[in-house]
């Protein structure tokens, strides 16, 4: 499995020209390298093609229509440029090239492209006499200057019976230059253990006290640090979300279990991530039968719960420590009063109780701190942002001076 690729989000964009009978087989290997693929056709290429082809292959519709009354969402190519991670169109015709240069958004796969941050990559192929044309040079001088990535075109033999560049290159080649757009895994072989969800303090066999944590976060906090190289423990609360691909997931309930499991394997780790939302406080005593509504007012009495956060970042020759501070108000503040209140090397802080972020939402915003230094999150989705704190937590951890 290429490490590169592994869990990635690959939006395929194809293209009207003969060179697609590469860009099915170029579909079954970034599949074979772990990559999640989404294919999306312009109308020429459905004259050489057809979306069932693809659609048998990546596993996902491929559509080639801006405007689709059948689509769950009118905003389909938003979806679509929010779950890249990025975009390779293949192949890449002159007529294409020459849209994507001034920036038309005039079908569904421009469309996308301008509205997708992701990295953007061509493979061109074309007759070896429109690459060499001015108009198509200064096209493709255009797009390398806007940070475009090309991969080939390629010399040789075409399909026109003529000789020279143009042609597009092999499947195996993009798939390599295409793993070549991500980093190396910047946690290759670090061991880390990562919390999520909400803990659920029982108060009788009914009824518990809880939170509105969903898990997603660090769910996906858990599946970005086993793309990164990690070998990864998730000790989970009560949560829905599907289990990270290689990742040893262990269930929990109470702050309690999750403390305990968490002290059990962190001496086997060198990062703790605490993502989960743990409940400050537990009822003294757990009715064993239901409580009945017999009283008007009663009274439930509280204790605190273990800080797992604290308790780890407290060891000696403990792991680097990573905390979450959900906040409803002066998020920074109380952020940065956590990191220097609890020892650890990181917190992440997101603000809570606002409607398209932070608990059962999709997406999230982070400020993230660390002694003497901080940096903002911009809104995302949680896979996204959960990749981008990886790779700070990476740069941190193997700095020698922290």
């Amino acid at each position: 499995m290429m490490k590169g690729l592994s869990g990635r989000h690959i939006l395929l964009g194809v293209t009207g020209g003969i060179a697609v009978y590469k860009s099915a087989e170029l579909v079954r290997q970034l599949r074979e390298k772990g990559a999640e693929v989404r294919v999306v056709l312009t109308r020429a290429a459905t004259q050489f093609v057809t979306p069932l082809t693809f659609q048998s292959l990546s596993g996902h519709p491929a559509p080639a229509e801006l405007f689709d009354s059948t689509a769950e969402s009118a905003m389909r190519h938003i979806e679509l440029a929010r779950w890249a991670e990025a975009i390779l169109v293949a192949p890449a015709t002159a007529h294409t090239i020459a849209r994507l240069s001034h920036g038309l958004a005039d079908d569904l796969l421009t469309t996308l492209c301008l509205a997708s941050s992701a990295p953007l990559a061509l493979a061109p192929a074309m007759n070896q006499q429109m690459w060499c044309n001015l108009a198509t040079q200064s096209n493709i001088d255009q797009l390398r200057g806007r940070g475009v990535h090309l991969f080939g075109p390629a010399e040789g033999d075409q399909a026109c019976g003529e000789s020279g560049l143009g042609r597009m290159l092999e499947p195996e080649q993009l798939v390599q230059r295409l793993a070549g757009l991500f980093s190396e895994p910047c946690l290759d072989g670090v061991r880390v253990v990562v919390t999520a969800g909400p803990t659920l303090e029982d108060i009788d066999p009914v009824r518990y006290l809880g939170n509105r944590s969903s898990g997603k976060m660090g769910y996906a906090v858990a599946a970005a640090a086993e793309q990164a190289g990690a070998e990864v423990l998730l000790v989970s609360g009560v949560s829905s979300q599907p289990r990270p691909k290689r990742v040893e997931c262990i269930d929990v309930r109470s702050a309690v279990e999750m403390h305990e499991m968490v002290m059990r394997r962190i001496p086997q780790c060198e990062i703790f991530i605490a993502a989960a939302a743990v409940a400050d406080y537990r009822p003294v005593r757990q009715c064993k039968q239901k409580i009945k509504k017999e009283f008007f007012h009663l009274r439930l009495e509280l204790e605190r719960n273990p800080d797992i956060l604290a308790d780890v970042s407290r060891l000696a020759d403990g792991p680097f420590c990573v905390g979450f501070a959900a906040e409803t108000e002066r998020v920074a503040e109380h952020a940065q009063t956590k990191l220097v209140a609890k020892g650890v090397d990181m917190i992440a802080a997101n603000r809570v109780g606002q409607s398209g972020s932070g608990f059962e939402s999709n997406e999230n915003e982070l400020e993230i701190f660390w002694p003497g230094g901080g940096v903002k999150l911009p809104q995302t989705s949680k896979k996204k942002i959960a990749r981008q704190l990886i790779e700070l937590i990476g740069q941190r951890y193997k700095q020698p001076e922290r």
